[in-house]
C-alpha cells in the first residue's frame, strides 16, 4: 500500500490486537504452510466433549461427489431432538485453500446454536489441489444431497440456510447461483459475512487493504490464484466468483456483514446492492473499524458483540418465518 493510500480507521479495541499481531513480523503465506493450516486445532474428541457440554452431539456422513469420491458432512445437533428442524447448510472459511469443516464452531455459539437446528457443516476439497470448479462443485452436491436425504437428517427441506464466511462466503453464494440456475435445492435463504466474491483486485478496499489489517491483498490474490487455476486470467464463472454475475434474481433472503477496514468491503456492498437491484431481500451491515474475521479473534469487543447480536437477530427473525410467511426473493 502505498504512504498516500488513505483507508478507514480501525476500531480503538481491535488496533491494539493488530499492534500485537504485526509486532510479530510480516506474515507471508506460502503453500507449504497450507497443509499445518489445514489442521484442526483439536482433537475430535475434545470437540465432541465440548459439544456435549452444550447438550449437542455430532455424527458424520459421507456425502459422494464425483465417481468414487465422497467427503464428510458434520451433522450437529441437541441431544435427542426429534422432528423436523431448519438446517444450516455452514462453508469454512480459509481462502479456499486452508481451514476444516470442524474449526471454529463456536463462532456459532452465540447467534445460531441456542436455537432447535441443525448443523451441517461440508468437508469441500480444497485449491490448489482440487481448483475451481471443485469446491463449489462440492458445496452443491452436498446441497443436493442434504435436500434428498432431509428425512434421514431429520431437517426440513423448505428451509435449507446457506452460512459462509469469507472463502465460504463466496462458496456459499455460489453454491446458491448453481442451485437457481440448475433448478437445485430450494435455498431458504443464506448469509454471506465477509464473502470472498471478486477475483478482480479492482476494488478502492482491495487496494486500502495492502500490507495491513487480516487478510489483505497480497493473500486474497494468492487464494484467487490457486483456486482459478489455470483461467485465473480467462473464463471465470459467475459460480467461482459470483461478484460476476449481473443477474441476482431469483436469489433466496441474505444476511450481509463485513467490516469498514477490510479487503472484502467493497465487493460484499456491491453484491447487496445488486441483490436490492434484482429485488432480493438483503441486510447488509458494514462494522465501523472492522478487520476481516474481528468477531472470532477479538470476540470481546464492543463492535464484535455488537456484530454478533445483529446476526443473533436476523437469525431469530428467519426462523420465526414460516414457509409461507419467508420473504418473496
Amino acid at each position: 500500500m502505498t504512504d498516500t493510500m488513505s483507508r478507514p480507521p480501525f476500531d480503538p479495541e481491535l488496533q491494539e490486537f493488530l499492534d500485537r499481531l504485526h509486532a510479530r513480523g510480516p506474515f507471508v503465506l506460502t503453500r507449504e504452510m497450507l497443509p499445518a493450516m489445514r489442521e484442526l486445532d483439536v482433537t475430535e474428541a475434545e470437540l465432541d466433549d465440548r459439544l456435549r457440554g452444550r447438550g449437542l452431539e455430532r455424527r458424520s456422513v459421507r456425502v459422494p461427489v464425483d465417481g468414487d469420491t465422497s467427503i464428510a458432512l458434520a451433522v450437529i445437533q441437541r441431544i435427542g431432538r426429534t422432528g423436523a428442524a431448519p438446517a444450516f447448510f455452514t462453508i469454512h472459511g480459509g481462502g479456499m485453500m486452508f481451514g476444516h469443516h470442524l474449526g471454529n464452531l463456536d463462532s456459532y455459539d452465540d447467534w445460531l446454536l441456542d436455537h432447535d437446528v441443525v448443523l451441517l457443516s461440508i468437508d469441500y476439497r480444497l485449491a490448489p489441489e482440487h481448483p475451481d470448479p471443485v469446491p463449489v462443485e462440492d458445496c452443491y452436491a452436498g446441497l443436493v444431497w442434504v435436500a434428498d436425504h432431509a428425512e434421514e437428517l431429520g431437517i426440513d427441506p423448505a428451509r435449507i440456510v446457506l452460512v459462509g464466511q469469507s472463502a465460504g462466503g463466496g462458496l456459499a453464494a455460489g453454491t446458491a447461483l448453481l442451485a437457481r440456475d440448475r433448478g437445485g435445492p430450494s435455498v431458504h435463504a443464506q448469509v454471506l459475512v465477509s464473502p470472498m466474491l471478486d477475483d478482480s483486485d479492482s476494488t478502492t478496499s482491495t487496494r486500502q487493504i495492502d500490507g495491513v489489517g487480516v487478510a489483505d491483498r497480497a493473500m486474497t490474490r494468492f487464494g484467487w490464484d490457486a483456486y482459478l487455476g489455470d483461467h485465473r486470467d480467462g473464463d471465470v464463472s459467475v459460480h467461482a466468483a459470483p461478484a460476476r454475475a449481473t443477474d441476482l434474481r431469483g436469489m433466496p433472503p441474505t444476511y450481509l456483514d463485513c467490516g469498514s477496514a477490510e479487503v472484502f468491503r467493497d465487493e460484499t456492498v456491491a453484491y447487496a446492492s445488486r441483490l436490492w437491484a434484482a429485488g432480493v431481500d438483503a441486510e447488509l451491515h458494514v462494522w465501523p473499524g472492522a478487520f476481516h474475521g474481528f468477531t472470532s479473534m477479538v470476540p470481546h469487543a464492543v463492535v464484535s458483540r455488537r456484530a454478533v447480536a445483529a446476526l443473533a437477530d436476523w437469525t431469530t427473525r428467519l426462523l420465526a418465518w414460516s414457509v409461507s410467511e419467508a420473504p418473496a426473493s
